[in-house]
């Protein structure tokens, strides 16, 4: 099978607002992403982090440079829509990946309160 680029998707919650919170939980949910899929740093196009509105005391792509030293690959963040009733203290990662996989193979990771936005994708513990 030829090489494309496949969407790695996840999403998680924090456990409060704080800086140290949004890198935690966005270094759980990247390590998630990257042991399910066996994804190496050299194949990884980009990364597109997003949060919930609520989340501003830190970029969730400071997590990649300095936890994983993810300083090559191109990395973006934002915030979702502030829709009422929307899930609150949520990141969400997108990581476009180079590999063989097929679109079928690609493990995705919903964790912690964002179980709630997936249950057929999520690897919450119950």
């Amino acid at each position: 099978m030829a090489t494309k680029v496949r969407g790695v998707k996840g999403a998680t919650t924090t456990v409060g607002t704080t800086a140290e919170d949004v890198l935690t939980a966005t270094e759980q949910l990247l390590l998630a992403l990257i042991d399910a899929n066996d994804i190496d740093q050299d194949d990884v196009a980009a990364v597109q982090f997003t949060t919930s509105p609520d989340l501003v005391a830190e970029f969730p792509a400071v997590a990649a440079r300095e936890r994983l030293g993810w300083n090559d690959v191109p990395l973006m963040c934002g915030h979702e829509m502030a829709r009422p009733g929307a899930l609150a203290q949520c990141i969400r990662i997108l990581i476009l990946w180079n590999t063989d996989k097929a679109q079928n193979e690609v493990m995705h990771a919903y964790l912690n309160g964002a179980a709630t936005l997936r249950p057929d994708l999520s690897t919450a513990e119950a």
